[in-house]
């Protein structure tokens, strides 16, 4: 075929110029027309004529070169290459690259390596090299681009070029290995497996001695690991027994207080062993469902026979025990007063004994009078504010005057909080109420001279003691606003007191406490007085 310029035009090649060159000749003698010829004849030379420049068209078609056709993508696309190659080239010349040495384990890549032929599998290329004894191998390959005139190599190999000598080198894998590995990959096993590795043979025998129990021998260092292991550790025997022995100790909350009480109540129990054991009760008998268990096998009232102990120490860790159970638990305080607790707490308080035992006795019957009207209607009938007039008036007992003084004010503000309780709900039988209305405390205050003894108390020098009889003072103001007014040394303190919190609160006002202690007692000490006018 011939390579098309033009429509018009073909491109003839240089073997048939001559005759070419021939044929123009001819073709202009002939289109000149010689003079004095007549027309028939000069018909006759031009049909002579077009059939030799047929002949001569068909003959060079014939014997065309091939290399010369209409269109040759092959050698286009080879032009286009070698410009990208070119132009690569120089961008790689203007880079300043490391010049790498030739060693022994680089081989230069060559042309004349043996034929490749490809095939696409998968959408893989696999490349067929023919080595010795007509045996095929397949490789997976990447073609190298450049001057290799197709040459490939493994896929992973390293790939350089030589900047001394201008050929491109790859570093081949070791043959030994190669041929390893391609018998291998042709057998279906691994590839690189290390010899020192177990086979599966070994694996098998390995794991029937494991399911037979024996033990592998164990090289040194793993005997002297396990060695060290078991000095760190104990032994899971000896752990186990341990373990069953914590098993028997293990008591309830209820086992317990039962094993204490046997304990105190036991004659052959010393009188630590009692005191311990009260002691620990008392930590049980906190929780109200204990204090109730405490109950159901007797031991509350074992503990309530205490309280008539000739031991100063055992009626003051009885009253301990008394009053943590009795603290908000309506059942247990119910069966207290039924067991006579309320009167030996009262014989206590009004007999000789020591501050410490009393201080636990008052506890013990705080706990039992508050919430509860009818203890409280037994404690007015059994002279129990006698008793506590008695106990405040006694030397060194401003401790006890001041408990005291916040047990009088705590029944007081429960009754009115009661009463104000049942005009909020409107209850048809407010029994609660009922029973605090036959709690005729303040007449028995009025009575007994709380007024006078209440106003006294503010003489002592502590500011918490001093702020609870203020609140009880103006509890009592409508009961004893009489005796106040006849009482000269409460007005008197009451000034000075004025006084000293007014610059105590000046002075928490500059620290930016505008809120402050000494300004809420200030507050307090203004109001009676107001009231007192």
């Amino acid at each position: 075929m011939l390579e098309l310029k033009s429509p018009l035009f073909f491109h003839i090649p240089w073997d048939f110029r001559v005759e070419a060159e021939l044929l123009y000749k001819i073709k202009r003698s002939l289109t000149v027309p010689p003079q004095g010829l007549p027309p028939s004849r000069m018909a006759l030379l031009g049909m002579l004529l077009g059939l030799l420049m047929a002949s001569c068209f068909t003959f060079c078609l014939s014997h065309q070169n091939p290399e010369f056709a209409l269109t040759s993508p092959e050698k286009s696309s080879t032009k286009e290459a070698e410009r990208k190659e070119t132009t690569a080239e120089e961008e790689l010349d203007s880079e300043v690259l490391e010049v790498f040495h030739p060693t022994h384990e680089w081989q230069a890549l060559r042309p004349d390596k043996p034929k490749l032929r490809s095939d696409l599998k998968n959408g893989r290329l696999f490349k067929y090299v023919q080595v010795k004894k007509d045996q095929e191998r397949t490789e997976e390959l990447s073609q190298i681009v450049g001057h290799m005139t197709g040459q490939a190599v493994p896929v992973g190999s390293h790939v350089r070029l030589n900047l001394q000598t201008g050929a491109r080198e790859v570093k081949l894998q070791e043959e030994d290995k190669f041929q390893s590995n391609l018998k291998a990959l042709k057998k279906g096993k691994r590839l690189d497996i290390n010899a020192n590795t177990y086979t599966s043979q070994d694996l098998k025998s390995a794991l029937a001695k494991f399911k037979e129990g024996t033990e592998v021998e164990s090289s040194k260092e793993d005997k002297a690991r396990q060695a060290k292991i078991k000095q760190l550790f104990r032994p899971i025997e000896e752990l186990k027994k341990d373990f069953e022995e914590l098993n028997v100790v293990i008591e309830t909350d209820m086992q317990i207080m039962v094993r204490l009480i046997n304990k105190f109540n036991s004659s052959s129990s010393s009188l630590e062993e009692k005191i311990a054991a009260l002691f620990d009760l008392e930590y049980y008998v906190h929780q109200m469902d204990n204090a109730q268990d405490l109950l159901s096998f007797g031991g509350l009232q074992v503990v309530i026979n205490g309280l008539n102990s000739t031991e100063p120490l055992v009626k003051e860790y009885a009253a301990f025990v008394l009053g943590a159970a009795f603290s908000s638990n309506p059942k247990v305080q119910v069966e207290a007063i039924e067991g006579g607790a309320l009167q030996k707490l009262l014989v206590i308080l009004a007999t000789e004994q020591p501050l410490t035992a009393k201080k636990k006795v008052l506890f013990a019957l705080c706990s039992l009078l508050r919430h509860f009207p009818y203890a409280q209607q037994q404690f007015l009938k059994l002279g129990g504010l006698q008793v506590l007039r008695t106990l405040v008036q006694a030397k060194g007992t401003e401790v006890l005057a001041v408990r005291v003084v916040t047990l009088l004010y705590d029944l007081v503000t429960e009754k009115m909080f009661a009463e104000e309780e049942a005009e909020l709900t409107q209850e048809t039988s407010p029994e609660k109420l009922q029973q605090y209305r036959q709690v005729h405390l303040l007449p028995g205050l009025r009575e007994q001279g709380w007024c006078e003894i209440t106003a006294h108390l503010l003489a002592l020098p502590e500011h918490d003691a001093r702020e609870k009889v203020l609140q009880t003072l103006g509890a009592l103001l409508a009961t004893c606003r009489d005796r106040y007014h006849q009482d000269p040394q409460l007005s008197r303190t009451l000034v000075s007191l004025q006084a000293e919190y007014q610059a105590l609160a000046t002075l928490e006002l500059q620290d930016g406490e505008d809120e402050g202690y000494f300004r809420e007692l200030l507050g307090s000490i203004n109001s009676l007085l107001k009231e007192l006018r």
